[in-house]
């Protein structure tokens, strides 16, 4: 099998970038799992009635415009958060503007917004239509009252159902839809029912969390990884598996780990990074990936507005770290296998060399005899679904203290 790789060795191709991920970091109040960068502003001024958005607005708008660009036009975008679905339609309008007038945008490109049940009303959701926006993230969690309120999150399920009316009605090209399992108390039957209410909803993308437990969350101060009121592991593993057959027995192609599409809606964004391939991040705490070099921009709101100052005085440069060849082995293994459709050896062998593959090989022997890894033909490396899947973590454990050692 590895004979057939008489490849070259070591060829990274830093391409430039042409997808961008937007943080909009404001949300009415903390959901209690949540450790991302996020700023506060209550239930009473959002968009443009809020001078505390409307300045980080601006910011991000500056940043935008003091970023070296290169010949290439954006083909994907993404707005994260937070919650996006606060900014107004001439917010939004405002920083997709900038990134066409900076970059260009291709007329075809992917325009992905998150946007929260409550947060949004019809005309709005038409508005971000207008400006662009072809595809949302609708952030339900769950449909079960009880454990909307132990996550700490602002909607009802009455909230939820509204959303998706609002969303059919303006008729968005892709939609999509968030689950997390492995919630406190939460159960098998309620995860069921959460799978056959997503199934009658039938949107375009699923995808399908498991709870972590963060340091510095709510959630970590009430509770202990693999302690009641939490699922056991294998009750998790149950959701999971319970996951993959009610989705793709609807019809559901499972093509990465935590995510489901139905055909020709496979998040194009997401792909960027599963693939290892360069991007721009913009705002606060958001992480570039330009010329192998990675960099992430500081999760506080003042730091993040001096970054700014001093970037546009620094004429757009910034001074990191390249990534090093193995780091970025490494990176291409843990995205890669993500993916249900794997990894290529061949590709794999012209980046990093013939040897190196040998050595993924020896490595995952023992998951291979195990049933989760498998090899398609003779070329394409991939977990199993749903087995490898599940221990994936188990999987990369091996391969970086492996590789770690014996290459770095």
């Amino acid at each position: 099998m590895l004979a057939k790789l008489n490849l070259s060795t070591n060829i990274i191709n830093y391409s430039e970038p042409t997808s961008a991920y937007i943080h909009i970091p404001f949300c009415r109040r903390r959901c209690y799992y949540c450790d991302f960068p996020v700023s506060i502003v209550g239930d009473r001024l959002h968009g443009e009635n809020s001078g505390t958005m409307s300045h980080y607005v601006e910011a991000l708008c500056q940043e935008i415009t003091s970023t070296n660009t290169s010949s290439k036009p954006l083909k994907t975008i993404f707005f994260g958060g937070g919650t996006p679905s606060l900014l107004s339609v001439n917010q939004l309008q405002k920083i997709i503007d900038t990134l066409k007038l900076q970059f260009g945008i291709v007329n075809d490109a992917e325009i992905s917004i998150e946007i929260d049940p409550g947060t949004f009303s019809l005309e709005q959701l038409q508005g971000y239509c207008v400006a662009g926006v072809n595809r949302v993230s609708l952030g339900v969690q769950a449909f079960q009252p009880e454990l909307l309120k132990i996550c700490g999150r602002s909607h009802t399920v009455e909230d939820i159902y509204t959303a998706i009316e609002i969303v059919r009605t303006v008729k968005v090209p892709s939609f999509s839809l968030d689950l997390i399992s492995g919630l406190p108390y939460q159960t098998l039957a309620q995860w069921q029912d959460s799978l056959e209410q997503v199934v009658a909803i039938a949107p375009n993308h699923i995808s399908i969390y498991d709870l972590q437990i963060e340091p510095g969350t709510a959630f970590n101060r009430y509770y202990q990884a693999g302690e009641q009121p939490l699922p056991t592991d294998d009750m998790t593993a149950q959701m999971y598996r319970t996951a993959q057959q009610v989705l793709t027995s609807a019809g559901y192609e499972h093509y990465e780990i935590s995510n489901y599409a139905q055909l020709q809606h496979q998040c194009r964004h997401n792909s960027v990074y599963w693939h290892n391939q360069p991007y721009y991040g913009f705002g606060m705490g958001a992480t570039s990936y330009v010329q192998g070099q990675r960099f992430t921009r500081p999760r506080k709101t003042q730091e993040y507005y001096q970054w700014v100052k001093d970037y546009i005085a620094a004429h757009g440069v910034l001074n990191c770290l390249q990534t090093s060849s193995n780091d970025v082995l490494l990176e291409t293994l843990m995205l890669g296998l993500r993916l249900s459709e794997g990894i290529s050896l061949a590709t794999l062998a012209q980046q990093f060399g013939v040897e190196t593959v040998a050595k993924i090989w020896q490595c995952l022997q023992p998951y291979y005899q195990q049933g989760w890894v498998e090899l398609v033909g003779t070329d394409q490396l991939r977990l199993t679904d749903p087995e490898g899947f599940l221990f994936s973590n188990t999987v990369l454990a091996r391969l970086f203290h492996q590789l770690g050692s014996e290459i770095g």
